[in-house]
């Protein structure tokens, strides 16, 4: 399974997830759409904040520091909101959508 972002084809592991991280926009909205999910502002804000922790830590978070980081900015976010938004997983669906590479273990850090 690939996504073909402006041509170009991003290679992927067995379950779709990017072996090189692509911030692109394009990207999530391709990946997102293989994974049936129209994105919205709150699912972009979610996108952001996995990325920025991406590109801070070196992976992505898992389910519990998601939850953190997501609280310190929309204080009223509980892992429904998570879940609502990426439903398989948040800490490893959203990383997909996110365009990052498959989280370690069990969803990061």
């Amino acid at each position: 399974m690939g996504y073909t972002i402006d041509g170009i084809e991003l290679a992927t592991d067995n379950e779709g997830y990017l072996l090189e991280p692509d911030y692109r926009d394009e990207a999530a909205l391709a990946i997102a759409a293989g994974e049936g999910i129209a994105l919205t502002d709150a699912h972009w804000e979610v996108i952001r904040f996995l990325r920025d922790e991406y590109q801070t830590h070196g992976h992505s978070p898992n389910f519990r520091n998601m939850l953190k980081g997501i609280q310190a900015l929309r204080p009223d976010a509980d892992s429904k909101f998570l879940y609502d938004l990426f439903p398989l997983g948040p800490a490893k669906q959203g990383a997909k959508v996110a365009g990052l590479p498959q989280p370690y273990g069990k969803g990061g850090y």
